[in-house]
């Protein structure tokens, strides 16, 4: 059976299935996309919790709009094994009896990754939910992984952007129509900065689609640093790095720029090359969140800015925080809720440049404008 192909335009969306064609005018969907961004402030000695009911309280007429009997994907990750600074689950507890209120039925859901760990796949990946306390008791609905045990699970939507053609999402990504994105605000090493954009564009593509946009990204050796320890090697997920006369080498053909070596790195020894890859790879995140969000109806960002640390929570540990706690977000603008929050973060110091270069944040804004992904021009509305 041939795979879902769907074909992504401005105005309409195709979806072929095998010889039947059903098309859907996106045109005439309802155009709730605003430019304004609220902003729970944390207050001292507030508690967190609070502060997302405020939040909450202020948007609710955006969760009105799901309606009865409708299946809300509430999009999130749980970060590593040894990662504290996720959204805990009884922020999305208080999220789901909302929902609930308006006969609608949420399931939370994460995509597996590319790299080595407990997401890897979907067994690991349900396992270390349900001990992380993701549980249905707890959360008030299902935690699922969507993509399949393997993150096999591949849909094909046809786009037309710069760098991408098509994208490679999970099916349920591929039929989904209501979506609220939780996403914790962190550093990112290939990124610099990892928002809604990031847990959209990477977070619900498929493992395929993950490949494709870190394809761009080839770490290289600075041999110089080199101890030649071995933990790149025992990391890479597809066996592209090895012992060449006692340093450690890449073959840039079998490398799918993960990234994971750079994270397993203590002596420097690894870094990505960010004068040719970089804004390639930031342009087909922000390609791939667009075409992911087209075919979807109803939409809320929700922006967690508490426990910011340099690496995101894929990344084992807890990092020291880069600064501290400043509340939560929310649009119905993916690109405005993020470029709010970085405002906010970085009003007296860009907290997200890495030796004292800038990430290619700032270009990944400009060009998800160019290409409609959202509006820079918000309006910051403090509850």
């Amino acid at each position: 059976m041939k795979p879902e192909v769907y074909h992504v335009r401005k105005e309409t969306m195709t979806i072929k299935k095998d010889k039947e064609i059903h098309s859907r005018d996106v045109s005439k969907a309802p155009n709730r996309l605003s430019n304004v961004v609220y902003f729970s402030k944390l207050k001292k000695g507030q508690n967190r919790l609070d502060c997302f009911k405020s939040l909450l309280g202020k948007i609710e007429t955006y969760i009105h709009d799901f309606k009865q009997d409708s299946f809300v994907g509430i999009k999130m990750t749980i970060g590593d094994k040894k990662n504290k600074g996720h959204i805990k689950p009884e922020f999305v507890r208080v999220l789901v009896k909302n929902l609930k209120k308006q006969g609608a039925k949420p399931f939370v859901f994460d995509t597996n990754v590319i790299y080595k760990g407990e997401r890897q796949n979907a067994v690991d990946h349900l396992n270390l939910a349900h001990n992380k306390g993701f549980t249905i008791d707890n959360l008030g609905c299902p935690f699922i992984v969507a993509g399949g045990v393997f993150g096999a699970d591949s849909k094909v939507i046809k786009v037309d952007f710069k760098n991408i053609k098509e994208i490679r999402v999970p099916s349920l990504v591929g039929i989904l129509e209501d979506l609220i994105v939780l996403t914790h605000v962190t550093g990112h090493m290939m990124s610099g900065y990892a928002g809604s954009i990031k847990n959209v564009g990477m977070g619900m593509a498929s493992r395929a689609g993950k490949q494709v946009q870190h394809s761009s990204l080839k770490p290289v050796i600075n041999v110089e640093n080199c101890t030649m320890c071995g933990c790149c090697i025992e990391i890479c997920p597809v066996s592209a790095i090895s012992d060449a006369s006692g340093k450690a080498f890449i073959n840039s053909r079998i490398c799918v720029g993960c990234g994971e070596c750079i994270a397993a790195c203590k002596f420097d020894a690894i870094n990505i090359n960010w004068h040719e890859d970089v804004t390639v790879f930031a342009e087909r995140m922000a390609e791939y969140a667009s075409g992911i969000l087209l075919q979807i109806k109803q939409k809320i960002f929700i922006n967690f800015a508490f426990d910011i640390t340099e690496e995101c929570d894929c990344l084992a540990g807890d990092d020291p925080k880069i600064t501290k706690d400043a509340g939560i977000f929310a649009s119905r603008d993916i690109l405005a809720v993020d470029k709010a929050c970085f405002d906010v973060l970085t009003a007296n110091k860009d907290i997200f440049a890495r030796k004292k270069k800038k990430g290619p944040y700032l270009h990944q804004f400009k060009y998800a404008e160019k290409i409609g992904l959202g509006r820079l021009d918000y309006k910051l509305v403090e509850v």
